[in-house]
C-alpha cells in the first residue's frame, strides 16, 4: 500500500495533514498503540528534520508498506548551492546553521547539500564517519545507511578510535536510532530521497 503523497514545506505548510495521514494509516492497519506511537514519531522527526533544511523548500512525503515493513519517504528537490547557502547563514547572527547536530542534523546536511556542485566533499570521514557511499550508477551520487554507519562505527569504536567513539555516543543518543530499523538517504542530482524503515511485529 502507499498513501497519498503530501507536498510540506520546510514553513511547516500540510505538515498537521502528513500527520494526521499517519494516524490513519496506523487505524487502518490496526496498528498496535506502541506501533501506532513509534509511526508517528518516526514521521514527526522526518517532518522536524524538513523544518531545518536551510532556506524554503518543498518536500513530498507518503508511507509505503508490505508484509509488516513500513517505510516513511521524503523526497526533496534542492534548490540549494553553496553560495545560496552561504548568503542564508551569514545573515544568521552565528554564521552557521545551528541545527545540523545530532544524527538527523547531520542527515538534514544531506538535503542542504544535494545541489552543491562537489557533493564529493560528503564522503568527507568527519561527515558520516566515511560510511557515504558512490552508488554504482553515478559517481557524483550518493548513498547512506544507518545500519552501514553503525557497523562501521562499531568496527572503530573496538579499534579504540576516540572520534568514533564520540560518534557512536552522539548516535545512541537519538531518539530515532532506537525506534527505526534504518534510515536510508540517497542523492540523485538534485534529488535527496530518505527513507525511514520500521518493521512492526
Amino acid at each position: 500500500m502507499k498513501t497519498d503523497v503530501i507536498t510540506v514545506s520546510s514553513r511547516g505548510s500540510q505538515m498537521e495533514a502528513a500527520l494526521e495521514q499517519v494516524e490513519l494509516v496506523a487505524r487502518y492497519k490496526n496498528l498496535s498503540e506502541k506501533s501506532s506511537l513509534h509511526l508517528r514519531l518516526l514521521a514527526e522527526e522526518t517532518l522536524g528534520m524538513m523544518r531545518s533544511i536551510t532556506g524554503e523548500t518543498e518536500g513530498q512525503f507518503w508511507i509505503e508498506d508490505a508484509d509488516g515493513e513500513f517505510q516513511l519517504h521524503l523526497v526533496v528537490e534542492t534548490r540549494m548551492n553553496s553560495e545560496k547557502r552561504g548568503q542564508l547563514l551569514s545573515a544568521a547572527s552565528s554564521g552557521r546553521n545551528e541545527s545540523a547536530r545530532g544524527l538527523m542534523g547531520r542527515i538534514r546536511d544531506f538535503f542542504d547539500r544535494g545541489a552543491d556542485e562537489d557533493v564529493a566533499t560528503l564522503t568527507a570521514p568527519m561527515f558520516m564517519g566515511g560510511a557515504i557511499e558512490p552508488t554504482a550508477s553515478h559517481a557524483m551520487d550518493v548513498e547512506w545507511s544507518m545500519t552501514q554507519y553503525q557497523n562501521s562505527l562499531a568496527q572503530r569504536v573496538e579499534e579504540n578510535d576516540e572520534e568514533a567513539k564520540a560518534a557512536w555516543d552522539e548516535m545512541e543518543k537519538s531518539v530515532v536510532t532506537h525506534v527505526a530499523d534504518d534510515i536510508r538517504v540517497s542523492i540523485r542530482g538534485p534529488r535527496v530521497e530518505m527513507i525511514i524503515i520500521k518493521k512492526m511485529a
